[in-house]
């Protein structure tokens, strides 16, 4: 009569395969999760962009202390993000730059939409 089954050395050999399938699996899993907080701080840092350029964008170009000289301006601080403008006058249109930095695991961020307003 023959016996049929699996040897202790094969069952050894698919254990090891199976153990380097799952710690390459595992080594994905926190790339995808750092990804997914650097696109969360990055949609969060356009959003805040974003609502101060259009705030920005509602001042009136003439009367506004902010369009009278080039300057830039320390705006928000609002946990990790910081954001600041930069006012360029030429003429008689200004360029308006919103930069928000953040840093992310020791390494520095930062985001910046920019327009430009005539009187």
């Amino acid at each position: 009569m023959e016996k049929r089954g699996f040897t202790l050395i094969e069952v050894m050999i698919v254990m090891i395969i199976l153990s380097v399938a799952i710690l390459a699996i595992a080594g994905m899993q926190i790339e995808s999760i750092t990804g997914n907080a650097f696109s969360q701080n990055l949609t969060q840092a356009s959003i805040l962009a974003q609502n101060r350029m259009e705030f920005l964008k509602s001042l009136d170009f003439a009367t506004d202390p902010i369009f009278q000289a080039n300057g830039s301006y320390n705006d928000v601080n609002n946990g990790i993000f910081q954001g600041k403008y930069q006012v360029t006058l030429t003429g008689g249109y200004a360029t308006i730059a919103y930069t928000v930095t953040w840093a992310e695991k020791g390494v520095g961020r930062s985001v910046t939409f920019s327009m430009i307003r005539s009187h």
